[in-house]
């Protein structure tokens, strides 16, 4: 999960930038390392309580009002017919509403917002004439028209290639077309009452369709990552596994109330969620999408993940999975960013602590830094997190997360931030990070239950996240995490967009739940030496706090002797021009489109250029 805001800890015009100062390549609907700039970052727009005025606000012009086919993303299937009555002001440009509200679409303001912004996805990948260090940029009018857009992980091809540059999948194939099967066992599935009370349940499943209804309204040639499909592909899969409804209990679903949310985020936050309902489609970030039934979604979402920790705390349950979205770790005290509205995991967390958990262990592995989870929880000494995600000196997206970063006040210690130097990262490094700096700090902490944001996005195969986690390092890394706290555990979805890794990996960590065993055995893992100098780094930081961690640190630190930083700086640098060689997205190997364009359309080898950013 991403956003375009930038870090919070930095000032403004520091944002870590994708397309600006580097490499001329931005990305407005998608997020993650750019790998010809090692840079991220998007746009913003001027915001009022929270949401965008690029998609809402008041107008001065009137048009006469007209019913409107609402459309779900790029496919055009109409969404909930008479949600709104709006109508197209052809002479301004400007979206009306019942409520006398509109969607404003000054020109100008437009140009000038994108100009400071940089390039957006649509000048990367259609085409746009208006870039002006590529003066020998003259595409044919075909390259902007014969795209199509991979159906697992979004990213464009050429229409003449048939398997999908970065995921190899078949053009056209529909990874989700089983979630009909899904659809149908629904009404069959046990439901977790207070009927079921006296009878302990294995493994519960928070799910409802309506959260599927949260979708990008505003037609774009690209589809966005965070997609309904998303849960239809790992639900699909849960069926085709076997796994429900023969083997879980589905829980009731649930909008979270207002004031269980105002004990995470602000009642400004919340409210500027809730009127979202009232708007045809919004934006709290450029990418940080809503629409009319986003705030139920996100109701909904947090309300599943409240119940399944207060029923797992009270022993009614044993674990659970919350397959919901919108995803909400990046969602903060008083901010919607990365795609997150409302903090699904803080929101567990605290409801787990109601129902009488002292303390609660969150462990985020998603491949971005959950910056709004750690906001939330700083200065808090009850609620450990602890979060393993690229980092990259705080060029990858949300820039937070360093190692240094540790909580404050009280909270000192209780924020652990395992922060990957590069790409790449792999099942070895996170199970080496487990083995050595998760368990012994959770296992000190001794939690009553612990909570997974699990993104799946630093699964092989991902476009934003490109690391190299596979569905067997997920089954053990939850595996190594149920003894935690005696078996209590709730997974939580959070990003993930290549359909076929997201639904593998969760199915492995369902299967781990249910009490099957992890895909592979607990040896000792054989990091990488990035991965090895990152958990060093940690370990001296944390060693202050945690003092479990001290002869951790003197026997890896032994074992390692001294070391040459110029040899490791030399070896991610290779390490990064092997990622950037192999197998994935050409449009994020290079940042010029005339290299491009050279390359995929006349098969010559790129041409250094000395434009600014290439």
């Amino acid at each position: 999960m991403t956003s375009n805001m930038r870090p919070l800890n930095s000032k403004k015009g520091e944002v870590p930038s994708h397309g600006r100062e580097n490499c001329g390549v931005s990305d407005q609907a998608f997020h993650g390392k750019c790998q010809s700039c090692d840079g991220v970052g998007k746009p913003s727009y001027p915001r009022a309580n929270g949401v965008s005025l690029k998609e809402s606000g008041t107008c001065s012009f009137s048009c006469d009002h007209a019913n409107a086919l609402l459309v779900d993303g790029p496919k055009g299937s109409p969404a909930r017919p008479g949600h709104i009555d709006s109508a197209v002001c052809a002479q301004h440009g400007c979206l009306h509403a019942k409520n006398e509200s509109c969607m404003p679409c000054n020109d100008l303001q437009q140009e000038s917002d994108r100009e400071q912004a940089g390039d957006t996805l649509d000048d990367l990948f259609f085409f746009n004439d208006e870039e002006d260090d590529d003066i020998d940029w003259e595409p044919s009018a075909r390259l902007a028209e014969n795209r199509w857009f991979c159906l697992n992980c979004t990213m464009p091809n050429l229409d003449e290639v048939k398997h999908c540059l970065n995921c190899h999948e078949l053009k056209g194939s529909e990874v989700a077309a089983g979630y009909d099967v899904f659809k149908t066992h629904i009404a069959r599935a046990a439901l977790l009452s207070a009927d079921t009370a006296s009878v302990l349940v294995s493994t519960a499943i928070g799910f409802d369709e309506r959260m599927l209804l949260h979708s990008e309204m505003e037609i774009k040639p690209n589809p966005h990552p965070e997609r309904p499909n998303r849960l239809r592909a790992i639900a699909a899969s849960l069926a085709a596994a076997g796994i429900f409804p023969s083997k879980c209990a589905l829980v009731p679903p649930r909008e979270i109330t207002k004031e269980e949310l105002v004990m995470v985020h602000t009642s400004d936050h919340v409210e500027s969620v809730e009127q979202t309902k009232n708007m045809l489609y919004s934006y709290f970030t450029s990418d940080t999408y809503a629409n009319g039934h986003s705030a139920c979604a996100a109701k909904l979402a947090a309300g599943l993940c409240a119940d399944l920790a207060s029923s797992i705390v009270s022993g009614r349950v044993r674990n659970g999975f919350a397959l919901v979205r919108p995803p909400g770790h990046h969602a903060g005290v008083k901010q919607a960013m990365g795609f997150c509205l409302h903090n699904n995991a803080a929101v567990a967390a605290l409801a787990a602590q109601k129902a009488g958990a002292k303390k609660v262990l969150i462990v985020d592995w998603d491949v971005h830094h959950g910056n709004g989870t750690q906001e939330i929880f700083e200065g808090n000494k009850s609620v450990l997190y602890i979060s393993l995600h690229r980092h990259e000196d705080g060029s990858f997206y949300p820039g937070t997360g360093a190692s240094d970063e540790v909580g404050v006040l009280d909270g000192k210690g209780f924020s652990v931030n395992i922060p990957w130097s590069c790409g790449g990262v792999g099942d070895n490094d996170y199970i080496f990070a487990f083995q050595h700096v998760v368990l012994p700090i959770a296992t000190e902490f001794a939690p009553d239950i612990t909570i997974i944001s699990a993104g799946f996005d630093a699964a092989r195969g991902d476009p934003l996240g490109c690391c190299d986690v596979t569905p067997a390092g997920y089954s053990q890394m939850t595996s190594m995490l149920t003894a935690c706290s005696e078996g209590k555990l709730l997974v939580i979805l959070e990003g993930g967009y290549n359909l076929r890794s997201i639904s593998s990996s969760a199915t492995e960590v369902v299967k781990v739940l249910l009490g099957d065993g992890p895909s592979y055995g607990t040896d000792a893992a054989a990091p990488s030496r990035e991965g090895m100098q990152t958990v060093l780094q940690v370990l001296d930081i944390q060693q202050k706090y945690w003092p479990v961690l001290v002869p951790i640190f003197a026997s890896l630190q032994a074992q390692q002797g001294p070391t040459s930083s110029k040899y490791v700086n030399a070896e991610n640098k290779l390490k990064r021009r092997m990622l950037t060689g192999g197998p994935g997205p050409v449009w994020w190997k290079w940042g010029s489109k005339r290299l491009l364009y050279e390359v995929l359309f006349e098969g010559r080898r790129p041409r250094k250029s000395s434009a600014k950013g290439k």
